[in-house]
């Protein structure tokens, strides 16, 4: 399995001058520290790609072992684009997630075990920012985007292809515009039953995407909590 963490936004909501999975949950930790090092721990990851844009050097000198995917139209595109110039890279299963979410190290397991691809949820309810999903009859995700209408709850941003739906989820991104999320790719392929996309329930596990200030206030207060020390 590959992993792949989607860095070249300009992440605009949060209001800062850096690249947001750069924005420290506790003293010098990023968001980004956090990310790879629970990703790191998985045997079953072999690579961690970063897809950058948005002042990627500060990225890449951060992390120099790892390998890096440019998407040098990062002022103009959305996540699909960014996802696809990693995913023409790979030939494998692959993990993906949003460079501004913070987990619990524990999920990462709960995806693993599924042998469909897979979505990582919560069942709340939600904003009209939030990515949102329904399911199908036999409990597999039909639509997921902002304006799902009653919805189940939260989509979190922590995602699996198995290999074989890799080359069709590959082939949706290229079709989906500039500005699409990602997930409009899957929406596509889900609504027509191109792939079966599994909902795993975050459960009582912790997972935020950090969009604005009081998403990053809450998960510094979390992540305190849990390593009792002080943000």
């Amino acid at each position: 399995m590959e992993a792949v963490i989607l860095a070249a936004g300009m992440g605009t909501r949060l209001g800062s001058l850096i690249p947001k999975p750069l924005t420290a949950i506790q003293n010098e930790k990023t968001i980004m520290d956090l990310q790879i090092e629970k990703l790191s721990l998985k045997n079953e990851i072999k690579n961690i790609f970063l897809v950058v844009g948005y002042k990627k050097e500060i990225i890449m000198e951060k992390f120099p072992d790892l390998l890096f995917v440019y998407n040098n139209a990062y002022a103009r595109t959305n996540t699909a684009k960014s996802l696809l110039t990693a995913l023409t890279k790979i030939n494998d299963d692959v993990l993906w997630m949003n460079g501004d979410v913070y987990f619990d190290a524990e999920i990462l397991n709960l995806i693993f075990e599924s042998s469909d691809s897979a979505c990582l949820v919560n069942k709340s309810e939600c904003n009209t920012e939030e990515i949102k999903y329904s399911l199908t009859p036999e409990g597999y995700i039909k639509n997921i985007s902002k304006t799902v209408e009653s919805s189940q709850g939260e989509a979190l941003g922590i995602n699996l292809i198995r290999k074989k739906d890799l080359d069709i989820f590959t082939s949706e991104l290229r079709k989906v515009t500039d500005t699409d999320y990602f997930e409009k790719a899957l929406e596509n392929l889900t609504v027509a039953g191109k792939i079966k996309l599994k909902p795993i329930d975050v459960g009582s596990l912790f997972c935020r995407e950090i969009d604005f200030e009081q998403d990053l206030l809450a998960v510094q207060k979390y992540h305190s909590s849990k390593n009792g020390r002080k943000c």
